[in-house]
C-alpha cells in the first residue's frame, strides 16, 4: 500500500495533481469528499468536480466520518482520493469534536488502508498571523494535523503554481 499527502495553497493545483496520480491506477476509484453543499455556489462547484472526474469515480461523502469512509472504501474501490483534510478539520472544529481522537482515528485508518490513497490538505501556515483566536487555533490545528499526516505518509508533495515539489518519498510504488 502507498499513501500520498499533497499539500498546497488555495488553487495551487494540488487537487489536479493528486487526482492525476490516483487516475494512473487501474480499476475503480473512490473520491471521498469532506465538503458539504452549504450554498448554490458550493453545490455548483461540487457538481462540476463530479462531472470532471468521470465515470470511473465513485463519490463518498464524509464531512465528519472520514476514518470510517477510508476503512470502508476498499470494498468498492482500488484506489482512494480524499479531498480535503483541512475542510474535514474545519467541520470537526465547528461541530466541537475531539480533534485528538479524530486525528488519531484518521491516522489509524490511513495506516490500515491496503490500497493506494492520496490525501489533499491545505497549507495554511504560510501567511500572516490571523487576527482572531478561532482562526489562529484553526491554523495551528491544521499545521499539527499536516505534520502528523506527513510523518505517516509514504510520500509528501507540496504543490505551488501547479508545480509539484517532492518533500518526502519512501521507496514505494504509486
Amino acid at each position: 500500500m502507498t499513501s500520498l499527502l499533497v499539500l498546497g495553497g488555495a488553487r495551487s493545483g494540488k487537487s489536479r495533481y493528486a487526482q492525476s496520480r490516483i487516475e494512473a491506477h487501474e480499476g475503480r476509484l473512490a473520491y471521498i469528499a469532506t465538503a458539504e453543499a452549504g450554498d448554490a455556489e458550493m453545490a455548483n462547484r461540487i457538481a462540476r468536480h463530479q462531472q470532471d472526474r468521470g465515470p470511473r469515480w465513485h463519490t463518498i461523502e464524509a464531512p465528519i466520518t472520514l476514518p470510517c469512509a477510508i476503512d470502508e472504501a476498499p470494498a468498492t474501490a482500488d484506489a482512494i482520493l480524499v479531498d480535503c483534510l483541512t475542510l474535514w478539520l474545519s467541520n470537526l472544529m465547528l461541530g466541537d469534536h475531539d480533534l485528538t481522537n479524530a486525528s488519531n482515528a484518521l491516522l489509524r485508518s490511513i495506516r490500515k488502508c491496503r490500497i493506494p490513497i492520496a490525501l489533499i490538505a491545505n497549507e495554511v501556515g504560510l501567511s500572516i498571523v490571523p487576527e482572531n483566536a478561532l482562526a489562529r487555533r484553526f491554523r495551528d490545528e491544521a499545521g499539527r494535523l499536516n505534520q502528523k499526516l506527513a510523518s505517516a505518509a509514504d510520500e509528501v508533495v507540496f504543490v505551488a503554481a501547479g508545480l509539484p515539489l517532492q518533500l518526502k518519498q519512501i521507496n514505494t510504488q504509486m
